[in-house]
């Protein structure tokens, strides 16, 4: 018996009769399997040493400014990771499951968080990160061979947002886990920023949650493990879901959509839309992967393929490298 055969055999002793196990799982291309790690984990691994995964590490989650205490997409990828193992071995569900799912969720979003996805979005017609995450995996990581991902884990990432909702447990709890991450660690980093202070919070979220970013995730995690195990799937209770909703309303009024943090937001969406006006012009510009690309999927997919998978860093440089004149640069020769 292998190593990977024996932690199928614990899967099936130990989990929920309502977990997936990586034993059924499949792929697009059936592939030789890995001696010593079950289908999930070789799907976390994957998605974990991708280039895609690396970049989050310089794209914005919300504020758009240097600092080491801001979340940025890669924390907020782990971080929502945390939290679906912890719900998920609360449930005796497949951990290695919600952690690749979680890990993979957001690859695919754009430089500059939600202000640039609207950019994108504003430009083309349609755009949605969740799809973008799943094109990522699915076609354009590996040079375009994309990283063979098994049907669970790419059917987590496309519907951790949106209308669709996942097919198995432990995608419906990364979901919300996606939730609960973003909520608490965007409010912590907005007291940091000197935006809120906890007295502004809602009185029935200050009453529910506390005002302590650990307190809040723990109320929220402790009621959703609870929950889900009565019910028999992910959800949180009448309560604690009416109050997340209040609190997610409040985010959205405060910070999301502040005033404050207009101007950085149209900062943002100046250097994309320009980006964009760029090389869907000067096509012949992309890098060669992305221009060979042009006869399937057509330009303007190239050119959204290539901008959104641009770090914030990364297309700042660009966009001073195309439209700002190096005035910095210049040697004066003498006469």
């Amino acid at each position: 018996m292998t190593v990977r055969e024996r932690l199928e055999a614990q899967e099936d002793a130990l989990l929920s009769p309502l977990a997936a196990r990586s034993k059924d799982a499949k792929r697009s291309h059936p592939m030789e399997e890995c001696p010593f790690r079950t289908k999930f984990q070789r799907d976390r691994d994957r998605i974990l040493h991708s280039k895609s995964f690396r970049r989050l590490k310089h794209k914005t989650q919300v504020y758009i400014v240097a600092g080491d205490h801001y979340r940025t997409r890669m924390t907020h990828s782990l971080e929502v990771a945390q939290i679906s193992r912890t719900i998920a071995r609360g449930l005796r569900l497949n951990e290695d499951l919600t952690e690749a799912i979680a890990l993979g969720h957001d690859v695919g979003h754009t430089p500059f968080g939600h202000a640039g996805e609207a950019v994108v979005e504003e430009i083309t017609g349609h755009f949605a990160h969740n799809e973008q995450s799943l094109r990522m995996v699915e076609i354009l990581e590996r040079g375009g061979h994309g990283l063979n991902l098994t049907s669970a884990v790419r059917d987590g990432i496309l519907n951790h947002t949106g209308k669709g909702m996942p097919t198995t447990f432990e995608g419906r709890i990364v979901r919300i886990a996606d939730r609960i991450a973003y909520l608490c660690h965007d409010y912590d980093d907005s007291i940091r920023a000197g935006l809120l202070t906890p007295e502004e919070l809602p009185t029935e979220v200050r009453d529910a949650f506390g005002t302590d970013t650990s307190a809040m995730i723990t109320s929220m995690v402790s009621d959703m493990i609870v929950t889900s195990e009565a019910r028999g799937d992910a959800a949180l209770s009448d309560e604690v879901q009416h109050v997340m909703d209040t609190f997610r309303a409040f985010m959205f009024e405060h910070i999301y959509h502040s005033k404050t943090l207009a101007h950085e937001r149209a900062q943002a969406g100046f250097v994309l839309r320009a980006l964009m006006d760029h090389f869907t012009v000067y096509f012949h510009t992309l890098p060669p992967e992305f221009i060979a690309r042009e006869e399937r999927w057509g330009r303007e997919q190239c050119v959204v393929d290539y901008v959104a998978g641009l770090t914030d860093s990364y297309a700042v440089a660009l966009f001073r490298e195309i439209y700002i004149p190096p005035v910095d640069q210049m040697t004066i020769k003498p006469i």
